[in-house]
């Protein structure tokens, strides 16, 4: 049996941490869905199709070593209605520290309530990780501060182009 994920997010940049819930969640499944929100009325930094890009590039050294096929994609809807479209039956979430899971512990009750046959997985953050957020590195960024510590070097790139730094 093929066993798919779901990992939803903006990944606007995406982030070390959000390679490093990736790389494990490929360590889990044969293939992983990662489905980039975009949602009317939200200007992210980057388009949809610069997240793509980046996503599948940043991946596919990823997809190489586990073995496990990534798809990258995009959604508007509810998460558990793009999870039924992939026929995903595990939904991957990071967890950088006690906020994160107050949240996601939530999302994961009205999402198991929506979709029983949908089941959440939380992934903590590895500790070289933990303390990285996407809108963190979009402020560092925008202010010309160095993000290479951060997010991958294509990413850095776009980041300083971006800003002009």
């Amino acid at each position: 049996m093929r066993l798919t994920g779901l990992y939803p997010g903006t990944f606007d940049p995406v982030t070390n941490g959000h390679l490093d819930v990736i790389a494990r969640a490929c360590a889990i499944v044969d293939r992983l869905v990662i489905a980039i929100g975009v949602h009317h009325g939200k200007e992210p930094l980057f388009s949809a199709d610069e997240r793509i890009e980046m996503l599948q590039r940043e991946t596919a050294g990823i997809a190489e070593n586990s073995g496990a096929v990534i798809d990258v994609v995009t959604f508007d809807g509810l998460v558990v209605d793009m999870a039924r479209e992939e026929d995903a039956t595990l939904l991957f979430r990071g967890l950088r520290n006690g906020t994160d899971f107050d949240y996601e512990i939530q999302m994961a009750g009205m999402n198991g309530a929506m979709a029983p046959e949908v089941q959440t997985v939380f992934l903590p953050a590895s500790a070289e990780v933990r303390h990285i957020a996407a809108s963190l590195v979009r402020q560092i960024a925008s202010m010309g501060g160095d993000v290479d510590a951060f997010v991958p070097p294509l990413v850095a790139e776009r980041l300083r182009e971006h800003y002009g730094s």
